[in-house]
């Protein structure tokens, strides 16, 4: 892969060919072609918003992913969202309601932001909110869920409203994703993959890359089988440790390196399919693309965060807009300082420095 890789230009024209897919296995639902069609609309003009943005000087990423609950209904090993006490077994405390997360997409909406990332833990327990994003068919909201709570309820509303797509999370095959989710996890993850192909559904998959399954996840055989199961999307995103109890399952620099190779393979094979990497992408891309320079976070309370990986904040759009957000002291240090396109060790970036940037929001 060359140096010139840009993730953000990848992820459009990948995500061209998708709805182009969509188009012909769509022939017969003529509602849906529409939507297509309208979407590919919204986002050009998406783009150019955020292009008269730059020209004044603002940075507008594409990319916003939400973390819209702190709940969830698996225990996976080493997850860090319950290391860093963002997810837990406890009620939901002073949680952004559905009309406050509304009011987040429409600004994201008039900012040019083309895509919401909707995350948890577990976002299908927020049925409510996703049922608010189904009202911006400007928006594609990627909905990373752990596939277990795929019920006759959400396939009919993601059947109905297209710009909700799942992104279901595996680790490999039966004994890696099961030894890491739990019993059964799995099984019921093929099943709603299966039930998803029969309605033609578009889906994609994400697949934590760790020490324990890169013999595996970019093997050919488990690809095709995710490819023939419908699967249009694939997401390798590198264990970020949450602590020196978990530095044995992340990655080494040369584990990295044939996860690269085979990526780029895979991207030459399956020109029909997107295949992402991050932070592998991002290092390619000139740096890492949190705190607004290609996306932002924003946890289950409001605070403005720069990734999910990186769970600092020093503003809240429970009292702000999403404009002050992206310049908020911490991201603008983040963006000014070269923090974020710094060499360092490992894939992340904000989790090897994490000391500098617990100093940038000191101060």
């Amino acid at each position: 892969m060359s140096d010139s890789f840009d993730v953000q230009e990848y992820l459009a024209d990948g995500v061209e060919y998708i709805l182009k897919d969509a188009i012909k296995t769509s022939l017969k639902n003529p509602k849906e072609i529409l939507y297509i069609r309208k979407f590919a609309k919204s986002a050009r003009n998406a783009t150019k918003t955020r292009q008269h943005h730059a020209e004044n000087g603002q940075n507008i990423p594409a990319f916003l992913i939400a973390s819209v609950t702190s709940s969830c209904n698996l225990h996976c090993t080493g997850c860090y969202s319950r290391a860093n006490s963002s997810c837990s077994d406890d009620a939901p405390q002073n949680q952004l309601t559905d009309t406050e997360w509304e009011d987040i997409f429409i600004q994201a909406k008039e900012l040019g932001i083309s895509f919401i990332v909707l995350a948890g833990g577990e976002p299908l327990l927020r049925e409510d909110i996703i049922k608010k994003a189904s009202n911006h068919p400007e928006i594609l909201f990627p909905i990373f869920t752990n596939g277990t709570m795929m019920d006759k309820s959400y396939l009919k509303l993601f059947d109905k409203n297209r710009n909700l797509v799942p992104v279901i999370s595996i680790e490999g095959d039966e004994n890696v994703t099961d030894s890491r989710r739990g019993e059964g996890v799995y099984e019921k993850v093929i099943d709603s993959m299966q039930t998803m192909k029969q309605k033609n559904i578009i889906f994609g998959a994400s697949v934590t890359f760790t020490r324990a399954n890169l013999s595996s996840i970019g093997e050919e055989a488990f690809i095709s089988q995710l490819y023939d199961l419908g699967c249009r999307v694939l997401f390798f995103i590198e264990y970020v440790p949450v602590n020196k109890d978990t530095l044995h399952i992340a990655p080494r620099d040369d584990e990295r390196e044939k996860l690269t190779e085979k990526i780029e393979h895979l991207r030459d094979k399956y020109s029909d399919m997107l295949f992402l990497s991050f932070p592998g992408d991002e290092k390619q891309s000139g740096g890492c693309l949190a705190a607004g320079r290609g996306f932002f976070h924003i946890n289950s309370h409001g605070g403005a965060e720069p990734c999910p990986a990186s769970p600092y904040s020093d503003i809240n759009v429970r009292n702000t807009s999403l404009l002050e957000a992206l310049n908020s002291k911490l991201f603008k240090s983040l963006r000014e300082g070269g923090l974020l396109i710094d060499e360092h060790e490992g894939g992340c970036v904000l989790f090897d420095r994490q000391s500098e940037v617990e100093r940038l929001l000191e101060k």
